[in-house]
């Protein structure tokens, strides 16, 4: 047991947060959608639970890649995150396509929404604030692997690193920023529609943060294919 426990420690510390702040963040979401109906919170709860679990599971492929080499895998254990990370995407693409199918059904048959708005911003802007909180830890992170000394915003300037960072970190990177970029454009969704009465935005807005998984998606599994042949 103590050597599970000794291998965990080693793996990705970025992802197992950002595993965490996602799960947190999943339910709170989850409650928000219950009580709201709101489409885009329904993208962002899929979306959280789609990380949380993606992340989980990069953690326990990067501690498990740390294994020493055996008789049975002389090479060691290294390709094991790149395995982990390739069965990872695999839930993102299927909550991705729920995602965008539950907003084109918004898109086409609109639903009023007359309570619940300040609850779901409320839980939105929580959601901003801890995914960049998680970005700035993995664009942290990043420099560190590369061994580069923060001079300013470590997530501006992790950007041009981030091709030479770990697959694990480079993958919460990614999911980090799509993330809080997607909970900032449900936020605008609402504010726009609460105001205005175009109900369609949200179902346009679940389909673009579908999308944005979606491209998550194909970057993580292209980077993870080479580095698993």
């Amino acid at each position: 047991m103590k050597g599970i426990f000794a291998l965990l420690k080693q793996g990705n510390q970025p992802s197992l947060l950002a595993a965490c702040i996602n799960t947190i963040l999943g339910i709170i979401k989850a409650v928000a959608f219950f009580f709201t109906g709101n489409v885009a919170m329904f993208a962002e709860m899929m979306h959280s639970f789609g990380d949380a679990a993606n992340q989980f599971f990069v953690f326990i492929g990067s501690a498990l890649s740390k294994r020493k080499p055996t008789p049975q895998f002389p090479n060691g254990y290294g390709r094991v995150v790149n395995l982990v990370c390739l069965g990872a995407v695999l839930i993102v693409a299927i909550l991705s396509y729920e995602t965008i199918k539950e907003g084109w059904h918004h898109f086409l048959h609109p639903t009023e929404q007359s309570s619940g708005v300040w609850i779901a911003l409320s839980v939105l802007l929580l959601g901003i604030v801890l995914e960049l909180f998680v970005l700035h830890k993995a664009a942290k992170e990043v420099l560190h692997e590369v061994s580069v000394e923060s001079k300013g915003i470590p997530i501006f300037e992790s950007v041009k690193y981030l091709n030479r960072a770990k697959p694990a970190t480079k993958l919460v990177w990614m999911e980090d920023l799509v993330a809080a970029s997607g909970n900032a454009l449900a936020f605008i969704a609402i504010v726009i529609t609460y105001f205005t009465g175009f109900y369609r935005l949200e179902g346009i807005v679940s389909i673009i943060i579908g999308l944005m998984m979606f491209y998550v998606v194909g970057r993580v599994f292209l980077d993870n294919a080479r580095g698993a042949i």
